[in-house]
């Protein structure tokens, strides 16, 4: 299926890597965007998917993430393959919903309280209408001037607008061992480092393996800024990641 990019604008651009069930963190990341950035619906905040699965509480980072949106409505969030496999597991579309519930899954299910033994189409009945409308409205490729916000990354043999589901969702090795044509900064989370993937001017990886009990990272993009915060810890660490060299040849 063709995944389609959309476009959006902010003062400032800050994304934020991979989640999986930990509601802590986020929480925590937020209040001091919040509190100490000064985070206003002039900003745009970008979540790169796998909101659930693996780690406890994915019906609580999806409260979370409801939350943040209704008082900052120019968040944006995109799919993950994680939130991929939940769907097509539950009859929606997507891929791989046999393996669900044995990649983080079943702790997805138990979150709501739901029996792993239910049918797919009770567990449906049994998730809040709008956590429900969340994960069907997840969008794939977001355009931000000269970036791109993706969950895995983009098939390097497909222009930008070219790109399918199973690349933008699953992508790995192609991706990261290569460079594209397209003069656009892809910024992605999916595949967990220890510390922030660089390969600048083609791309910045932010997944930095919060539920493998590592760390949440955020980026703004245009100042360079990055802000983490370590697992089952509160404060939020502070530093700047040089984009100077994002310049195309």
């Amino acid at each position: 299926m063709a995944s389609s990019v959309t476009e959006a604008k902010g003062e400032r651009v800050y994304v934020i890597g991979d989640i999986h069930g930990c509601a802590a963190e986020p929480e925590r990341l937020l209040r001091h965007l919040e509190s100490n950035e000064g985070v206003s619906d002039r900003d745009l905040v970008v979540f790169l998917g796998d909101y659930i699965d693996r780690g406890p509480d994915s019906k609580a980072v999806i409260d979370l993430m409801l939350d943040f949106r209704s008082r900052f409505p120019r968040t944006r969030f995109l799919k993950g393959n994680h939130e991929d496999m939940m769907l097509d597991f539950l009859g929606f579309g997507g891929n791989l919903g046999q393996a669900f519930l044995y990649n983080g899954g079943l702790e997805t299910i138990q979150s709501y309280g739901i029996s792993v033994f239910a049918p797919p189409t009770e567990m449906v009945s049994a998730l809040p209408p709008d956590h429900f409308k969340f994960l069907c409205e997840l969008e794939s490729i977001l355009a931000v001037d000269d970036f791109a916000c993706v969950h895995a990354g983009v098939n390097p043999l497909r222009d930008l607008t070219a790109q399918n589901d199973n690349d933008v969702f699953w992508i790995r090795d192609e991706f990261l061992n290569n460079i594209h044509p397209f003069q656009t900064t892809i910024v992605f989370g999916h595949t967990p480092h220890q510390e922030l993937f660089v390969h600048l001017p083609y791309k910045v990886g932010i997944d930095t393996g919060l539920v493998f009990g590592n760390k949440l990272s955020c980026l703004e993009l245009r100042s360079g800024k990055v802000f983490e915060i370590a697992k089952d810890t509160k404060a939020i660490v502070e530093r700047s990641l040089d984009m100077s060299s994002r310049v195309f040849e």
